[in-house]
């Protein structure tokens, strides 16, 4: 057993809280590696994330139920990991691998903190990509949404996913499926939200004359690209560039903000706060 734990919490804001939860932590005998907080004036939230490591080895489920009552007494909402396990994160495809092929390279190279158990795809074009890495492969036709959907929550299940990442799954995800993943699924849009949303962005964005495009990754909701955004990345174009060169550079931008939207989850840097995101970098 590892004695590295990640913790991470909101709640209201009051004086005391990092007194409060150092003061756990010291007591629990451990050493605090990292410490960052924020307090959002606007709704008088407070936000924090703390890295520690303990003297004496103890399990995750020992520690958690000796920091509830702290969290009951601040009326905090927070989450406990083990800082080395890696996030179990499925992947869901459609035919175009550039994200799929970031994030596979990352993990076997060990830049990101994350295992892939399975591969989940509408079409076979990516099959033998994913073979390549030696990651099952599942095809799951989306012409029967609602199976394909009950297919992909027993997957999850089965395989004790932490994550879903659509890494340009082209498929819009029913209500239902947004809420039983809340907080549990990211997706890459391939635009710089909240302009050129929907299809053809480059397209759209080639029309406009743009200097700027980007991509944006973002928690999954049942309001289509409208997610707590993770993580934005941009790229500096000009008046030469065609659609076809935007969206070929496009998808660098899209595979690398994808990837770090994912690490950033994985190593529990991200906090809801409604319908916006702290992210502790």
């Amino acid at each position: 057993m590892t004695s590295s734990f990640v913790l991470t919490l909101s709640c209201p804001d009051r004086p005391g809280l990092v007194f409060a939860v150092t003061r756990w932590v010291a007591e629990s005998g451990g050493n605090i590696l990292d410490s960052q907080q924020f307090t959002d004036a606007t709704d008088a939230e407070f936000f924090l994330r703390v890295h520690f490591d303990l003297a004496e080895t103890l399990d995750l489920a020992t520690l958690d139920a000796a920091f509830a009552p702290l969290a009951l007494e601040h009326a905090m909402t927070y989450r406990l990991v083990v800082a080395e396990q890696p996030l179990r994160a499925l992947v869901m495809v459609s035919k175009e691998g550039h994200c799929l092929n970031d994030l596979l390279y990352r993990q076997s190279a060990g830049a990101l903190n994350i295992q892939i158990p399975a591969i989940v795809s509408n079409h076979r074009d990516l099959e033998r990509l994913a073979t390549s890495y030696d990651v099952p492969f599942h095809h799951v036709p989306a012409t029967d949404k609602a199976a394909a959907e009950r297919r992909l929550l027993e997957l999850v299940d089965e395989l004790a996913v932490d994550l879903v990442v659509l890494a340009r799954y082209m498929q819009i995800l029913s209500d239902d499926l947004c809420r039983s993943l809340d907080g549990r699924a990211i997706n890459i849009h391939h635009s710089f939200l909240p302009s050129f949303k929907g299809a053809r962005p480059y397209q759209q964005a080639h029309d406009r004359g743009v200097k700027l495009i980007g991509a944006t990754a973002h928690y999954v909701t049942a309001d289509l690209d409208e997610g707590p955004i993770i993580e934005q990345g941009v790229l500096r174009v000009d008046h030469r560039r065609t659609p076809a060169d935007l969206a070929r550079a496009g998808r660098d931008v899209e595979a690398q903000t994808l990837s770090r939207a994912v690490q950033l989850h994985a190593e529990a840097r991200v906090l809801r706060n409604g319908p916006r995101t702290v992210v502790f970098d």
